[in-house]
């Protein structure tokens, strides 16, 4: 049985938490990482995120609010850019 909506964004969330999870390691362990594409795969998950059922929002803003978390705590980690 193919996953239904709301089951394909809180697995697609869950993969990208886990994937700033390894990312957060390996910043911690002084490791560069690339985060290219990221800003694309969370513009997916977000789209089809609106495009659920307002029955299915609580549940899947509560994995966006996980992702998110997950996100911020990575970005504690890294150097700020330099500007000019």
């Amino acid at each position: 049985m193919p996953p239904t909506a709301l089951q394909a964004v809180l697995a697609t969330a869950d993969s990208l938490r886990a994937t700033l999870s390894l990312a957060r390691a390996l910043a911690e362990a002084g490791r560069q990482i690339d985060m290219a594409g990221l800003d694309g795969e969370v513009a997916t998950l977000c789209a089809a995120a609106l495009a659920l059922p307002p029955a299915c929002g609580a549940e899947a803003r509560h994995a966006l609010h996980a992702l998110r978390a997950e996100l911020e705590s990575l970005l504690a980690l890294l150097p700020r850019p330099q500007t000019g």
